[in-house]
């Protein structure tokens, strides 16, 4: 290896070939750089290669020299570097001189006290040497006295190593001679154990010298002894007076007696058996329907101290007498533990089932944390038995019904809210006064079900608590939180919400039709805001509250806020519907039940034109509580004042009255049919948008288009269709206000007009002076 080293590469020479010569000419450069600059040589090389350790000028290398230094800093430094340096080494020395003063200030008093401990060590290593000198010689005396003694003790040392062995010999016999005796004297005493042992250490010496016949008299009469001894045992085994404790020590004494292990066995578990069944008799009856039910705390603790304490002490006292009984007792043990756990297990479930009512899971959480806890040393001691995974299945069974459970209850306090919202609405218009506002019932209808959310969420959030012992389970840290708590309580109840919201949609004649316009309205204002803000701060909330370690799909927060959206979109539609249906009701009334041929000539506004601009002010106002406003076409300045565009048709129906005749009504409707070809088309049922411009538009629209059909279907004389101008003109001034755009409004009533026009035998429009005097004066 050092021949290797010696001819291996030099410092200076490129293990790597032309590649790593690269950084070397970078650093050469480098340094002549630094030498261009001003700098010294060693500091150019400085970057390249390590200090020099046999450098002179190296202040901290061995080979210093002062001289060499100086020489060097004089002739390659400036004046100013010089002074510098100069000031720089002062301040160096200066600081070396402080740490040195420091360090001998502190460390003063050790240095005293280290030189008086080593002046005291040389005092005591002196009189060490003398003592140790005098116990030299002591024993060296002592060794001598004992060779002396032992010497003269050898003989007689002998003689009592053999009178003792013959003085224990002695005893054994003695003892042998004696055993009938003791055993007796122990079974009158009732000192089982003592006999027992009595009888084992005596056992193997009798057996091995049966043969001769006073050891045979004695083994005859231990037998006898002994026979009745198990019997006595037995009988105490099988009156069951006694606790768990003796009973275990009885079987111990019979096995030790020689006594068959695997009848021990089947008495052990048939005398447990009758034990556990009492205390499970005991927790039944606590059951049954006469005596009141424990609370589920005080139960699960009578059943964990009772049933599951003696089932422990059972295996306990089992696994140690029966060891040797093997995997065949074992399996014995398991399937007795089995069947008691599982009797024990559906009580605990019929107690558990009568709290599934309750809203607080407190109790409960603690009872089944006691349950499961109680449960971890059979489950430890009988592993075979499954008592623990019982006690877990059992713990999450509970734990789903608690989920359905609150699930249920927000859906009944949703309802609630609702049922609340309704009285509210109809309480005002019963007792004749002002109720609460829709944006008041809205905060109260969220508020009230955000917290109802929030106090279940903490209510399941007692089953993950740190202290339970359960919440370590695989199912409390994946599955309760990722598919119970956030996709079956949280996410199933938005779902119910918005399903139970669009039942409200339902045609008339069914649900929909005994709804109130204004819940619905509120119901979509709700559903909005959920989607905008209330969906992503509930799951935030839960996903924070329960740490999802389960990779399970979740529903995405897009795909619920869509829901919610389209969930307020179709209530926000329906309640365009059912308010434009309203309306529509009033006009179509209005006109039906007319005789428009016979009608007088019109002196004002009919009352339902006046309902129709009262109701539609109504909803205005009530819209403009929980919508904004929303955007508008540019309005012309003439708005109000506009009458001649709105009965354009009936003024050129005029203007060719003389040549409107029944054999000429081909070129009227193809008129008419012309200018309808150039007119922007109206959707009446076209999509409505989140503001009240909107949700006003479509109401309007819905109720003119329904005015419009009514009024093709009538027959009108030249007072009817003065009237309809009259009404028409009176809408006009009121409903252009309310929508986004207010062509849609002359466009409709335009039509409107000229279908009256159309239909009237003697189109003679009023004059539109006259005709403002009218509305303005209505």
């Amino acid at each position: 290896m050092a021949a290797a080293a010696a001819v291996g590469p030099g410092p200076g020479d490129s293990p790597e070939g032309p590649e790593a010569d690269a950084p070397e000419r970078r650093r050469k450069a480098h340094g002549m750089l630094k030498l261009y600059y001003g700098l010294s040589e060693g500091e150019a090389a400085g970057h390249s290669a390590g200090p020099d350790p046999l450098d002179p000028t190296d202040l901290n290398g061995a080979h210093f020299d002062p001289e060499v230094y100086l020489d060097k800093l004089r002739r390659e430094c400036p004046l100013a570097q010089l002074m510098d340096s100069e000031t720089d080494m002062v301040r160096q020395i200066r600081a070396l001189d402080s740490d040195m003063q420091t360090l001998v200030y502190e460390n003063y008093n050790k240095f005293i006290s280290a030189t008086d401990t080593i002046r005291k060590m040389k005092n005591d290593f002196r009189k060490m040497e003398d003592e140790m000198d005098r116990l030299a010689t002591n024993m060296a005396v002592i060794t001598n006295f004992s060779a002396r003694i032992s010497a003269t003790l050898q003989d007689r040392h002998e003689r009592i190593t053999k009178l003792a062995g013959v003085h224990a010999l002695l005893r054994k016999l003695q003892f042998l001679f004696e055993l009938p005796s003791r055993l007796t004297k122990c079974v009158e005493l009732g000192a089982y154990g003592q006999a027992v042992r009595y009888q084992g250490r005596a056992r193997a010496v009798l057996q091995q010298y049966q043969h001769l016949p006073s050891f045979r008299a004695i083994q005859d009469d231990c037998q006898v002894i002994t026979a009745r001894l198990a019997e006595q045992l037995r009988q105490r085994f099988r009156e069951g007076c006694s606790g768990a404790p003796e009973q275990a020590e009885c079987v111990e004494l019979l096995l030790a007696l020689g006594e068959p292990a695997e009848e021990l066995c089947e008495e052990f578990l048939a005398h447990a058996r009758g034990r556990l069944e009492e205390e499970l008799s005991s927790l039944e009856t606590e059951l049954g329907p006469s005596p009141p039910a424990p609370d589920v705390l005080e139960f699960t603790d009578r059943g964990g101290n009772g049933f599951v304490g003696g089932l422990c002490q059972v295996a306990a006292a089992y696994q140690e007498l029966f060891a040797a009984q093997g995997p065949t007792g074992t399996e014995k043990l398991a399937a007795f533990a089995h069947e008691l756990g599982g009797r024990y297990f559906v009580l605990v479930e019929r107690r558990l089932a009568q709290e599934q009512g309750g809203s607080d899971n407190s109790l409960l959480v603690r009872a089944l944390d006691r349950f499961h806890r109680r449960l971890r040393a059979p489950g430890a001691l009988l592993a075979a038995a499954g008592l623990s995974e019982s006690a877990t299945e059992i713990v999450e069974r509970v734990a789903r019904e608690r989920l359905s459970h609150h699930l249920q209850g927000l859906r009944a306090a949703f309802l609630s809210c609702l049922t609340d919202v309704r009285q509210a609405l109809a309480a005002p218009r019963l007792a004749g006064k002002e109720g609460p506002s829709l944006a008041e019932l809205l905060a109260n209808v969220a508020s009230s079900i955000l917290s109802h959310i929030k106090a279940s969420l903490a209510s399941v959030h007692l089953f993950t608590a740190k202290e339970v012992s359960f919440s370590n389970k695989p199912y409390f840290r994946g599955e309760f939180c990722s598919q119970g708590v956030r996709e079956g309580l949280i996410v199933g109840f938005i779902r119910s919400m918005c399903q139970t919201a669009q039942s409200f949609c339902d045609s008339p004649g069914e649900k929909g039709g005994a709804t109130p316009p204004a819940l619905l309205l509120l119901l979509s204002r709700l559903c909005l805001d959920y989607e905008t803000a209330t969906i992503s701060y509930i799951l935030t909330l839960t996903d924070e509250q329960f740490l999802v370690q389960d990779q399970s799909p979740v529903t995405p927060v897009s795909t619920l806020c869509a829901e919610a959206r389209e969930t307020a979109r179709r209530l926000l539609t329906h309640y365009v519907k059912v308010q434009g249906l309203v309306i529509s009701q009033m006009l179509r009334k209005s006109v039906e039940t007319r005789d428009w041929l016979s009608t007088l000539e019109p002196r004002n506004v009919r009352a339902v034109m006046k309902r129709v601009v009262e109701d539609t002010t109504a909803i205005d106002v009530q819209v403009g509580l929980l919508y904004e406003e929303g955007v508008r076409k540019a309005q012309s300045s003439d708005s109000s004042k506009r009458t001649f565009s709105v009965y354009s048709s009936s003024r050129q129906q005029g203007r060719y009255a003389p040549s409107y005749t029944p054999s000429a009504p081909m070129d009227t409707n193809l008129l008419s049919n012309i200018q309808k070809l150039f007119s922007e088309r109206i959707d009446v049922f076209s999509p409505v948008e989140f503001n009240k411009v909107s949700v006003l538009t479509g109401i309007i629209k819905i109720s003119l288009k329904t005015l419009l059909e009514c009024v093709r279907l009538r027959t009108f004389g030249r007072f009817g269709l003065q009237q309809v101008q009259v009404d028409c003109h009176f809408l006009q001034l009121y409903l252009w206000r309310f929508v986004a755009d207010e062509e849609l409004v002359h466009l409709l009533l335009d039509e409107v007009v000229a279908s009256a026009a159309l239909r009237c035998p003697d189109p003679v429009p009023m004059e539109p002076s006259v005709v403002e005097v009218i509305c303005e004066r209505g």
